[in-house]
Formats: structure tokens, sequence, C-alpha cells
């Protein structure tokens, strides 16, 4: 393995957590030995050619810095390479660095332990998920919790997680449950009206609300939660279990298990780890080992 490495970095990551984490945890690779050379993620597309062009050139591994949305962008740049992907948490939500069991909003502490693993040869694959030709780490999000999003990224003010907390209060003004066509593996087909549906590789998503709590990076499965047709009243009374993952056993709940799930449902559009994919119908599918995990 060659001793240089890629900084992937969003410096608006949390507010400016991003540039802000990218100095601790260059230094703690490079007190380790590495090279480190940095990217900076300003421009998605632009940002994302430059980290391919550092895999193709045989970088040592892609490490990105940043929250979810950066993680994810540099999956497209790293999976099925056999390049090792790193991850310096430093955004609002981390729910795939939860997933992997990398430090919250520690850099210097994330840099250490990669510096080590990467010395250690401590890789490890992991699954992810696709639709089309994006790939996601964490939970695919459709119904209430996406409609959600929809808004808060239409709100200019007020910034950072309590956008989404006044959007939620509105669409949960507004919401009915959906009906939903959901097919398992191309054959399964269930009809069902729905509040939400969410497709978990990993088990957390909007920091760290555990809307699939089962769900396993190396199974080879998805955890598919059905958040079925229940009031408003209900929904506020269950939703703070979401937390702790406890959601799961009320009545409306159903947990499904699968390598390939289609979801047809009208005026919804699809979130992959924060990130709109599109409106449904979407096909997602777990791919085991798609991705080369350098940490724990």
């Amino acid at each position: 393995m060659t001793s240089e490495i890629t900084l992937f970095v969003n410096p608006t990551a949390g507010r400016g957590r991003g540039a802000r984490a990218a100095r601790p945890a260059a230094s703690a690779l490079r007190d380790a030995g590495f090279s480190v050379r940095t990217v900076l993620g300003d421009d998605p597309q632009g940002a994302l050619a430059r980290a391919r062009a550092a895999v193709e050139e045989g970088t040592g591994a892609l490490i990105a810095v940043g929250g979810d949305g950066m993680a994810n962008l540099a999956l497209q740049a790293v999976v099925g390479t056999g390049t090792p992907f790193g991850l310096v948490a430093a955004g609002t939500g981390n729910d795939f660095a939860r997933a992997l069991g990398m430090p919250l909003r520690e850099p210097a502490a994330a840099g250490r332990m990669i510096a080590d693993a990467l010395k250690c040869g401590r890789v490890r694959d992991i699954d992810l998920g696709r639709v089309g030709d994006r790939w996601f780490g964490a939970v695919l999000a459709s119904g209430f919790d996406s409609r959600v999003n929809d808004r808060g990224n239409r709100m200019r003010l007020p910034l950072g997680r309590f956008k989404y907390d006044l959007a939620m209060v509105a669409e949960l003004a507004a919401f009915e449950p959906l009906p939903y066509r959901i097919t398992l593996d191309g054959g399964e087909v269930r009809e069902v009206e729905a509040t939400l549906v969410a497709v978990g590789n990993g088990p957390s998503y909007g920091g760290g609300m555990r809307i699939c709590p089962g769900a396993d990076l190396t199974d080879g499965l998805f955890d598919i939660t059905v958040v079925g047709e229940c009031s408003r009243a209900t929904l506020l009374r269950v939703f703070p279990r979401v937390y702790r993952g406890t959601h799961v056993g009320h009545p409306a709940i159903t947990v499904l298990r699968a390598a390939s799930v289609e979801l047809v449902a009208e005026r919804v559009t699809g979130y992959a780890d924060g990130e709109p994919v599109g409106p449904l119908p979407l096909t997602a599918r777990c791919v085991p080992g798609a991705l080369r995990v350098v940490g724990p």
C-alpha cells in the first residue's frame, strides 16, 4: 500500500466543521508517517472527478471528511475499486460513521484510528445499497421523512437541524398515509397504506434515529421498516422511540428483510444517505462486500 492517502474534504460540512476537522485528522495521519493529499469538495461533480482521479492514480486510501453527504459522494468514487475508504465524521447527521463505529466529531481520534488500521491492515468489506447507478451506505428513506427533507431543503431559514424540525411539524399537520406497492426480491408483493418506508443497509438516519435498528452492514440483506397507517397522535407518541430503536415493537410497524426491494408510490422522492435520488418507483439492491473500509 502506498503511503500517500487522500483526504476528501467538504469545508462547509456542519457549518464549517469539515474544514476545521481536516487539520487535526491530517496531522494525526502525518504523525503516523503518511503523506496526505487533500481534495476539496465545494462543487460535487468537480470534487467527485478529482476523487476518482486520486483513486485511479493509486492512492492508498480515500478518507472522507464531512457528513453523510460527503461520505455518500466519496462512495461513488471508491466503490468496487478495492481502495480502502475511511471516514472522519464532521457533519450534522454522521449516520454512516455511526454504522462504521467511527468517532463522531473527534477528528484527531478518527485520524489516529484510520492510521493505525492502515498500518495494521485492519480493513473489512461491507455491503452497500445501490439504486440505479447511485450507491448508499446507510438508509434509503421515502414517505413522511422524505417529504420532511423536501420541505427542509426548500427552507432558507433557520440554519442547521432546527430547519428540519420545523419542516417535520409542518408536514405532520398535512400528512396522510400513502398507498405503497413493495416488491421483495422480485417476487413477494405487498400493497399497504404506509406513513413511511425506510430501506436500511445501516441502522440509522437523521442524526441517530435508529429507524432500522437490526440492519447489519455485512449480512447481504436490507432491513426494511414499514410504518403503516397511523394517526398523528400515534406517530408523535412512537417517534421518540426511534432514537432507541424500540419503535419496531409497535403494531403499526413491520420489519421486512430482502436483498432487493422495489418501492412504488406517487409523489414521493427517495433520499439515500440524506441525498435525493429521484422519485419513486425505485429499486434498491444490497450488494455484498461492495466497499472496503478501514477503521475499528
